[in-house]
């Protein structure tokens, strides 16, 4: 009887390690090979406007709404809007704090003031919040093709 209740519990432990380790896949299936630290993405950016990547990151922050976008950390206190390949797919709500893989288009950007006021809308901003939107920002974004969620 030691022997069964012993077997259950390991094979139930395997189950829950398993589940730890599960990733969703959302728009085009990519795989995490080959991706770079997002806290590297800026450095290989150099001067240029746009480059393809694939990169690693950790969630800051996604779109309350419909998970429509995301901020992905990429260091010293900065974040990267990703977006989503002709609005294809999203990305669950309830994923900051996840590491994410990312494949599609690195761009540097100019977002318009309506666009940031919209984006802090969607955020859950405040109305004040909102307000004090006055200058755009000029700013890393990425174009994703699929995104990789690792639970």
């Amino acid at each position: 009887m030691k022997n069964v209740l012993l077997t259950t519990l390991l094979v139930a432990a395997s189950f829950g390690a398993f589940a730890q380790t599960e990733a969703s896949y959302h728009g085009k299936k990519i795989t995490p090979t080959g991706a770079i630290p997002a806290t590297e993405l800026t450095t290989r950016m150099a001067d240029k406007t746009e480059m393809p990547a694939k990169v690693e990151g950790t969630v800051e922050s996604v779109c309350k709404v419909k998970g429509c976008w995301m901020k992905v950390k990429t260091g010293d206190g900065q974040t990267m809007r990703v977006s989503f390949k002709d609005y294809g797919f999203f990305v669950p709500k309830d994923i900051v704090g996840k590491t994410v893989v990312v494949e599609g288009m690195a761009e540097t950007t100019t977002t318009p003031v309506a666009d940031l006021r919209h984006f802090a809308e969607d955020a859950g901003k405040s109305k004040q919040e909102i307000a004090k939107i006055t200058k755009p920002e000029k700013a890393l974004t990425f174009i994703a093709d699929g995104v990789i969620v690792n639970q």
